[in-house]
């Protein structure tokens, strides 16, 4: 076949390849027409609904606005009212609203305030909780080494030892403890004085050896605590059930008055002038 039959043909192929994406393009473009006049009309009835609505919306305003004309004309001939008092006293109502919207603003500001200021003593007692807080464990921490620096003496009747304390601040410490009761006394040499259960009498008092003598009555018996020394543990039983009771002088104040405490195990009867 030679060249010149071939060539008819080529062009052939190419024009029927054009008319095919031409009509493929032309089809796409009816859809996408119809597609959106679709659309199209969708939205106009769409539109047309809403202006329909808006007018139906007008009408009733209107409607509402001349009965409420009518009923303003009836109100103003039944109570004998002008236009113009009507007006005064819809300003009247207006202004009360307006009173009454800043008084409440008032009242919320006030009381906003007032919760401010509760908040702030609020953390101020919170503030003197935690000082207390830390007061509280310095007195403990204190206490503790107090207890811990106790000196412990062997008392004259019993074979224990017996931790006494020098001070009123050492006995303070020992109360705490809570395994004892102690009552603290000033004696004056020749006088009997009640202390606790029992009776003391001092009689005699050496300033310069640090010594001393006294009486102790208990049980209606007197037993005597001859040349004894500050910070001994003067030992001795009382009761129905018999309980170790000690002594303990602490300071000699004059060569006529001594002080100390007596220390009584919990469970001992409480003195009346004690409860």
């Amino acid at each position: 076949m030679s060249e010149t039959d071939e060539t008819p043909r080529t062009h052939s192929g190419a024009l029927l390849a054009a008319i095919a994406i031409a009509l493929v393009t032309a089809i796409g473009g009816l859809i996408w027409c119809s597609t959106l006049g679709s659309r199209l009309t969708t939205q106009q009835a769409e539109l047309t609904e809403a202006r329909q609505q808006n007018a139906k919306m007008g009408a009733d305003l209107r409607e509402t606005e001349a009965r409420l004309q009518v009923a303003t004309d009836e109100l103003s001939k039944e109570n004998g009212l002008t236009q113009k008092q009507l007006d005064e006293r819809a300003q009247a109502i207006l202004q009360r609203e307006q009173t009454d919207s800043r008084r409440l603003e008032n009242e919320q500001k006030q009381t906003a305030q007032q919760v401010s200021s509760v908040s702030s003593q609020v953390s101020t007692v919170q503030s003197d909780v935690g000082g207390v807080k830390t007061d509280l464990s310095k007195t403990q921490s204190d206490l503790a080494n107090t207890i811990s620096q106790l000196q412990s003496v062997r008392g004259d009747l019993s074979s224990t030892n017996s931790v006494i304390a020098r001070n009123h601040d050492e006995l303070m410490a020992l109360a705490h403890r809570g395994d004892r009761n102690y009552y603290e006394f000033t004696l004056t040499k020749g006088q009997r004085k009640p202390v606790g259960t029992v009776s003391l009498e001092l009689k005699k008092v050496d300033p310069k050896k640090n010594l001393f003598t006294l009486v102790v009555y208990s049980d209606d018996k007197a037993v005597q605590k001859p040349n004894r020394g500050l910070d001994e543990p003067l030992q001795f039983y009382s009761g129905k059930d018999p309980a170790l009771f000690e002594v303990v002088v602490n300071a000699i104040n004059s060569k006529n008055q001594v002080s100390g405490y007596l220390s009584v195990p919990k469970g001992v009867p409480v003195p009346p002038t004690a409860q």
